[in-house]
């Protein structure tokens, strides 16, 4: 007998086994703090809560993200659902978990983990492939911005019109990116990345996501204005465009001097692991700039993926230490989860008993999958499956979540003049539920309009 095919199965159970002890020991442990609340946690300096939360968000996330990988499905898709059903545990009378939805060191640690996250996505964008790409990937990337961008405003401006505008521009703006992850991986499993589609399609994710950091960077400078009762003029908008801009673009131009004799400097330290820690600590730096500036963190972590350049460091090379994406994926595969669980535990399913809430997270993702259909239109080239880069072009992934995070901590005064999350928990719901059909619609419906083409017209150019 062959024991190692039920070894899938026996460490699937062991890890749902592990989680449910888990859950037990939190919930142990938070009567016991709610006992002595002055305990153990105090002394050591970090509530022994904490460490247990963190041990089960990380079991949930990659007990989520395992179950969907196997049906073929990303596993940020996973991560979500695990901590949606996480967080909803209450609904089952179990509230072991509430705590760890608004714990500050698990907050911290998940901002930390989605930083690192758009250092990734920095580093896998290649600049030079971006500007290679022609007038087609940047026409699809501004018209897959600008459409779902005003359908999403106007979606929330009819569903919830007792909002001020800005929640609806923001709510707008969290349907502008593209997770290009998902369409990139339809193209790969059907060796079709060398196509005209994917080429633009993978070109145009990239400007996708600069100008969304833009946008994000604008809406959230607005509303910070706003907040603290400063006048909100054309000319004050246009400000924050411009420094969220020349931040970006500024940071890569400073990046390309410094960063080739940065690392040829550091090239000269012999002990392992340079080149990591000196990423890690280029990208807080950057993301430390970035808010200094009034920007989003996560805009400075992407532009010190897309500057820093491990091609310069030749002595990691010849000591044939890994590239930099390598090095640096344990400590994404620890931390990343992280986020995407808390995402999912802040969704709270009992508002979706709410017909009204149920048509708006409806509407909003017919938003998204129509918005980024008018991508097509910016298509050049003749003979070209422009239905492929409509569809490729539809999932939100990652970067929707980012947004709508972002926007749960961000404050607005209400009518009432009483300061109010800018992303409501019945709106986040409402981003969630359309982050995640548009992730799982893309891949069958891509692979259905690149079968139905005719190959001469997938032709690498």
């Amino acid at each position: 007998m062959d024991v190692s095919k039920f070894q899938p199965k026996n460490l699937f159970c062991k890890t749902l086994l592990s989680v449910g002890l888990l859950l037990i020991c939190v919930r142990s442990l938070q009567g016991a703090e709610s006992a002595a609340p002055a305990a153990a946690g105090d002394a050591h300096g970090l509530q022994p809560l904490v460490l247990l939360g963190i041990a089960v968000m990380l079991l949930v996330g990659k007990l989520g993200g395992e179950l969907f990988e196997r049906f073929k499905q990303p596993t940020v898709l996973g991560e979500l659902i695990g901590g949606i059903v996480l967080g909803n545990l209450v609904l089952f009378g179990f509230s072991g978990a509430e705590p760890l939805k608004t714990n500050e060191v698990i907050a911290a640690i998940a901002e930390v983990g989605v930083i690192i996250l758009l250092f990734e996505v920095g580093l896998q964008s290649d600049l030079k492939e971006m500007m290679a790409v022609g007038w087609s990937s940047l026409l699809v990337a501004a018209l897959g911005v600008i459409a779902p961008f005003f359908l999403g405003w106007a979606v929330c401006a009819y569903f919830i019109p007792n909002e001020p505008r800005l929640v609806h521009i923001f709510i707008g703006a969290t349907l502008c990116a593209t997770s290009v992850g998902i369409t990139a991986r339809v193209f790969k499993d059907l060796g079709k990345l060398a196509t005209q589609p994917a080429r633009i399609i993978l070109g145009a994710a990239v400007i996708d996501d600069v100008l969304g950091l833009i946008i994000l960077a604008v809406v959230a400078g607005a509303i910070k204005a706003s907040a603290s009762g400063a006048a909100l003029s054309a000319m004050a908008v246009v400000v924050i465009a411009l420094k969220a801009i020349v931040f970006l673009f500024g940071a890569i131009a400073l990046g390309q001097l410094v960063v080739p004799g940065l690392l040829r400097g550091a090239g000269r330290l012999k002990s392992e692991g340079v080149l990591l820690t000196l990423a890690i600590s280029f990208c807080l730096l950057f993301a430390w700039l970035s808010a200094k500036v009034g920007l989003a963190p996560i805009v400075g972590a992407f532009a010190a993926g897309l500057v820093l350049d491990e091609v310069h460091y030749k002595p990691a090379q010849a000591r044939k230490e890994r590239d930099l994406s390598e090095l640096l994926q344990p400590v994404s595969i620890v931390l990343v989860p992280i986020f995407f669980v808390l995402m999912g535990m802040k969704v709270d399913l009992r508002f979706f008993a709410r017909l009204d809430l149920l048509g708006f997270a409806i509407a909003l993702t017919l938003a998204a999958i129509i918005g980024k259909q008018v991508c097509s239109l910016g298509v050049l080239e003749k003979g070209t499956n422009r239905l492929a880069i409509g569809l490729g072009m539809i999932p939100r992934g990652e970067v929707g979540l980012i947004f709508a995070g972002i926007g749960a901590t961000l404050m607005l005064r209400n009518s009432l003049g009483v300061p109010q999350a800018v992303i409501s928990s019945a709106t986040f719901g409402a981003v969630v539920i359309m982050v995640i059909v548009t992730t799982l619609v893309t891949p069958p419906l891509l692979k259905w309009s690149l079968d139905r083409t005719p190959k001469k017209k997938d032709r690498s150019g």
